[in-house]
């Protein structure tokens, strides 16, 4: 038996950072919470100001107001000015959190501690038996979703992922069959179909919730050329049917993701395209130990993208599926020709740029 011998320095400096983690940890809670009331959105309009002023201008209770600005003072997020007792988001600081910031509001993402931490105990669960945790018990996931997907993938649409694809503009100015698998909301295609009313779009995704918040938006919008319908992926049955099949963070969290890279195959007619945009990453996770956010994408793969799968039965891929494997499983689907492309902004993301020949 051997034992490992305590290097005191190497433990004192693990514990600084773990009550550092305790700290960041609380302040991702308050930051979403400070999103969620647009109480950044309204303190970035204002002078240095009182808590009494801040949560009138918001029109919220002053008490949760105060309490609140007292983890964002003590976490360095709000200047704080003891003689007056007012407080103070920095410009440099709203350029981060707030709407306006558009897709450099990072505010938006905490959103996801809360709605992880949600499902803990049936997580926990999981680890003792196994199986998965299902979308419904994922309260207000959608939401979350929908608008990070609107700060992301919607606002670098037309300047930045529609152009990887030669042409592509100019075919959908003149008309092209496209489908999003996946498509939750409907926010990126619901703005695709307002862009390019000659061609025709189709959505599916497997939550009737998020189906249904599609076809509001696109009635809103009098889209004629648009319909969405709850499907699972792994039952499309269509042949030769379109000519842009697109799908946005949508893969690795597939109960069937091999069956529905295949249908996909199927449904792609010979000389079209399909864009699949996932998570950069390496297969193996000695590939991402200098990732900026792999601890992050990993425990959302945890809690959601692989749990979701096994729930229903699945591979369980997860978030982190990787580079590797996807190219692995794109080539068994049937695809003969796969390009990778990474855009400057975003270091969350590939963009696969795929072909039948």
């Amino acid at each position: 038996m051997t034992t490992q011998t305590l290097d005191a320095t190497k433990a004192e400096a693990f514990a600084e950072r773990m009550l550092g983690i305790l700290n960041h940890a609380a302040i991702a809670l308050m930051t979403s919470i400070g999103h969620r009331t647009e109480l950044f959105d309204t303190m970035a309009e204002l002078p240095p100001s009182t808590s009494q002023h801040i949560a009138a201008a918001a029109g919220l209770n002053e008490r949760y107001v105060r309490e609140w600005l007292g983890a964002m003072v003590t976490g360095r997020f709000v200047d704080y000015d003891a003689i007056a007792q007012t407080y103070n988001l920095p410009p440099e600081h709203a350029a981060f959190l707030t709407r306006s910031a558009a897709s450099n509001n990072m505010a938006s993402f905490t959103q996801f501690i809360p709605v992880l931490g949600a499902v803990e105990e049936h997580i926990v669960d999981c680890f003792y038996k196994g199986g998965g945790v299902p979308y419904s018990e994922f309260k207000r996931f959608h939401a979350v979703m929908a608008e990070e997907s609107g700060q992301t993938t919607v606002t670098a649409l037309f300047d930045h992922i529609l152009p990887l694809i030669p042409q592509l503009t100019e075919a959908l100015q003149h008309g092209i069959d496209v489908l999003d698998v996946g498509c939750g909301s409907g926010g990126t295609l619901n703005k695709l179909a307002g862009a390019f009313p000659n061609s025709r779009f189709t959505g599916y995704d497997f939550s009737g919730e998020a189906i249904a918040t599609a076809k509001v938006e696109a009635q809103r919008h009098k889209l004629n050329n648009i319909q969405f319908e709850v499907k699972d992926a792994a039952l499309l049955d269509e042949r030769d049917r379109y000519d842009l099949i697109t799908t946005f963070d949508a893969i690795h969290d597939q109960a069937k993701p091999d069956i529905v890279l295949q249908n996909i195959c199927h449904a792609l007619r010979s000389d079209g395209v399909y864009l699949m945009q996932d998570i950069h990453a390496a297969t193996n996770v000695d590939g991402n130990l200098e990732h900026p956010i792999a601890p992050w994408l990993y425990t959302i793969s945890c809690m959601h993208c692989m749990t979701v799968s096994l729930a229903y039965g699945g591979m369980g891929l997860g978030t982190m599926w990787g580079k590797e494997k996807a190219l692995e499983m794109l080539a068994e689907a049937g695809f003969k020709q796969v390009e990778i492309k990474q855009l400057a902004h975003d270091f969350q993301n590939d963009y696969y740029i795929i072909r039948k020949h």
